[in-house]
């Protein structure tokens, strides 16, 4: 792992985490959409690696679950980041040949949909969250993947032009 993947893996787990941060939670549960997954996944659009995607789902998780307005949020959040990237990465590789703008947005709505389940699932066993998980899933995950995939189409051409433009060895 070369210190400069690190800095701009650690900047981008930063903009994620304010992104967290700042957005409001929605309703009695307190979940909100959740764009630092975004964040995490440009992450290893440019910097494919296992041990990447290994860091980025654990760093990813613990600050998405130190700033959630979930009570009890914390290991939901770990989990489903840290197995997330994981799935993530492996859907990466599978579509090693077709890297594109409308293929990493399709892998982004997916990529949202799988945390977002696999929060509430675990949020389900763990907290004992609401039993309106399918409510949830349509009031936020959905939603949330909408959200996600757009700004995937909009920043990962940016994101890719900056990074051609400052001579970073990406993927």
């Amino acid at each position: 792992m070369k210190t400069k993947e690190l800095v701009i893996m650690a900047l981008f787990v930063g903009i994620g985490a304010a992104l967290h941060f700042v957005i409001p939670g929605i309703g009695a549960g307190g979940m909100k959409p959740d764009f630092s997954l975004l964040m995490m996944f440009l992450a290893l659009i440019l910097f494919p690696n296992f041990k990447n995607a290994l860091l980025l789902g654990l760093a990813t998780g613990i600050i998405s679950g130190l700033t959630t307005t979930v009570p009890g949020g914390l290991i939901p959040n770990i989990i489903d980041k840290f197995f997330t990237a994981i799935i993530f990465f492996a859907f990466l590789l599978l579509i090693k040949k077709y890297r594109t703008n409308m293929v990493f947005a399709v892998l982004t709505a997916v990529g949202t949909i799988i945390s977002g389940t696999l929060f509430l699932v675990s949020a389900k066993l763990i907290i004992q969250f609401s039993d309106a998980l399918l409510a949830l899933f349509g009031a936020i995950v959905l939603p949330t993947a909408a959200l996600n995939t757009l700004a995937m189409v909009i920043m990962y051409p940016i994101v890719a032009s900056i990074a051609k433009r400052s001579k970073i060895k990406v993927a």
